[in-house]
């Protein structure tokens, strides 16, 4: 039995948080083989670290392992990301419907506090933490539906997505529309009309889904340019 301490699991976590913006932040590209030895040289950590942090990021959605092939970076065709949307949107949709209205002032405050921290995450251009605290601000969301089975399928396609949603961290324009409509579900959550919140949901996914359909018709690259590394 492996022993775990406060300091490993900590150790761990920032590995596996280390890996994870390397992929969806275009160090990394999709197809990529993960290199055991490439990751230790890298990040200092021991080839156990290593394998714990892909098997982690492979549950994610994100790195993918074969026999005979090893690790790689998770890539996805047109096709695949039509079908992992499709079912990302019913569960949104359902999730959405689900959620009483008006939602508790609990919830209220919660998700204005989150997003006081995403636009300021924004305005400082803090790429690693806008993703993190935007996947706060949905996990907030989804948990609002009462039903943690529904939350939890919901959470696995949103993974799904990642290097899809990505791209819009570092755009402009994907990123202002992403916090207007932030600011229209808090609204909406403190109204009555539970399928003007659910179709709002579901168009908040649209346009990182087509932005990548978009550029994979055109031939275009469907990730993220690299970021420069600041580690």
């Amino acid at each position: 039995m492996i022993e775990t301490s406060p300091s490993r699991d900590r150790a761990l976590e920032d590995l596996v948080r280390a890996i994870e913006e390397d992929i969806i932040f275009g160090r990394l590209a999709p197809g990529s083989r993960l290199v055991e030895d490439a990751l230790m040289a890298r990040h200092g950590a021991t080839r156990h670290f290593i394998r714990q942090a892909l098997v982690q990021l492979e549950r994610s959605g994100i790195v993918r392992r074969e026999k005979n092939i090893g690790a790689t970076v998770a890539s996805y065709s047109a096709e695949q990301i039509r079908q992992i949307y499709q079912v990302r949107e019913m569960l949104t949709r359902q999730a959405a419907l689900m959620t009483p209205l008006p939602a508790p002032p609990a919830l209220i405050d919660q998700l204005i506090e989150i997003q006081a921290r995403y636009i300021k995450a924004a305005e400082e251009g803090r790429l690693r933490d806008l993703h993190e605290i935007n996947e706060e601000f949905h996990a907030a969301l989804f948990a609002a539906c009462g039903n943690r089975y529904l939350a939890q399928t919901l959470q696995e396609y949103v993974s799904l997505t990642l290097l899809v949603r990505s791209k819009t961290l570092a755009d402009p324009a994907g990123l202002a529309k992403s916090r207007r409509e932030h600011d229209m579900m808090i609204e909406l959550l403190q109204g009555d009309d539970p399928w003007v919140f659910a179709q709002l949901c579901v168009e908040h996914l649209q346009t990182s889904k087509k932005d990548y359909l978009n550029r994979v018709a055109s031939g275009k690259p469907p990730f993220p340019v690299a970021v420069p590394d600041d580690s």
